[in-house]
């Protein structure tokens, strides 16, 4: 496969598990083939503290069927899981039809009380993969804010950032998205949740920093186009590689 388009999903997740994988899948299934689809974080089931042993029970579940769906595809999203007794927030990367690449958020949003209920992952963790030719990076929410976690995305290609960002806070996802897109001259693809409580604000932004955001879209697609990279770090060289 190759990735000719990206795709970012704005979501709304409610307490029903199923109806959320549902919409998901559906979603998903609509999308056309060789795109990179990312999904809002933990949208198959929100930060549901209180029936935590349940959803992380169904995390197999959704893996399996969501392995299904990305056939031809690449399919990104984060959900809780238990591992050796302790939950993480891990994000998952499905392509083809396989899973690929997965990790553990790495920098909890305590301000939302992550910490009480999860386990923090290893920035070591974070490191760029590649997928058809194309070297993607991966940031989870809160990751965004750490300028050191911003030197590990350099040289990217693509970075994917599910989130759950507060409202209040919109402008800064705004920024810090449109900026790390311009600073790495790359694309940054965004998914944040559409409850009320999130940002809303989803987008694509080109190596340019010309952004392209959600809005009432669900699914916001756009050409994937390699070349802008090159021409864009061969007209401003700031050393990227």
């Amino acid at each position: 496969m190759k990735i000719e388009n990206l795709v970012t999903l704005s979501l709304k997740t409610t307490s029903d598990y199923e109806k959320n994988l549902e919409e998901f899948l559906t979603t998903i299934d609509g999308v056309e083939e060789n795109s990179l689809i990312i999904a809002p974080e933990v949208c198959l089931s929100g930060f549901d503290y209180e029936n935590l042993d349940k959803l992380t029970e169904l995390s197999s579940h959704f893996s399996t069927l969501i392995q299904k769906h990305s056939q031809n595809k690449i399919v990104i999203l984060t959900m809780l899981e238990r591992i050796d007794g302790k939950v993480y927030n891990m994000a998952k990367v499905f392509a083809d039809g396989s899973l690929v690449h997965q990790r553990a958020k790495a920098r909890l949003f305590k301000l939302g009380d992550e910490h009480k209920y999860m386990q923090e992952g290893d920035d070591n963790d974070i490191e760029i993969f590649e997928i058809a030719g194309v070297k993607i990076a991966l940031l989870i929410c809160f990751e965004l804010r750490f300028k050191e976690l911003w030197q590990k995305t350099e040289g990217a290609d693509i970075i994917v950032i599910p989130a759950w960002w507060g409202k209040s806070r919109s402008e800064h996802f705004r920024a810090l998205t449109q900026t790390l897109a311009i600073i790495n001259q790359c694309y940054v693809c965004a998914s944040d949740s559409a409850n009320d409580e999130c940002s809303v604000l989803s987008g694509i932004i080109t190596p340019q920093g010309i952004e392209s955001r959600n809005g009432n879209t669900p699914c916001l697609t756009q050409e994937y186009k390699k070349k802008e990279i090159s021409v864009m770090r061969r007209y401003l060289d700031v050393g990227i590689k």
